[in-house]
């Protein structure tokens, strides 16, 4: 699956905004778990991995981090820096997360729960999951 912008819809006035995030309108799998990542230290990468089966809805709710995907044929850099703007990424995509920002927080909706056997986190066997799958 090749990662998509999906444009959450911003409601708001003259009090300000909010996003609501629906399951079978803007996200396109049924949520199983929710997670954030924040307080990410200067020049620290996270992620390093990737996955057999999970798919994931990546929004930036504060702040900026740019994302390295990488599907083992093309690699290719994203910055995720606006709170209306998800990235939908899938299985057998390499992601490595950088330069985050100090306020950044990155808000993570999952189609699975947490399963240690779904992560490939060895790039040389991603590589190979990778290439037996473009056959």
């Amino acid at each position: 699956m090749i990662p998509t912008w999906i444009d959450l819809q911003i409601h708001g006035d003259e009090r300000g905004s909010l996003v609501a995030i629906e399951t079978g309108r803007q996200v396109p799998f049924t949520v199983r778990r929710v997670y954030y990542i924040f307080g990410t230290k200067p020049g620290v990468t996270r992620g390093l991995h990737a996955h057999r089966r999970l798919h994931q809805l990546c929004i930036p709710v504060a702040g900026s981090c740019r994302m390295t995907l990488d599907n083992g044929r093309n690699r290719t850099d994203v910055l995720l820096s606006d709170p209306h703007l998800g990235l939908v990424i899938g299985p057998s995509i390499w992601r490595e997360m950088h330069d985050f920002s100090p306020d950044c927080v990155l808000l993570v909706l999952a189609d699975q729960e947490y399963d240690e056997a779904d992560y490939i986190r060895n790039y040389q066997e991603f590589l190979t999951h990778a290439h037996s799958s473009f056959r």
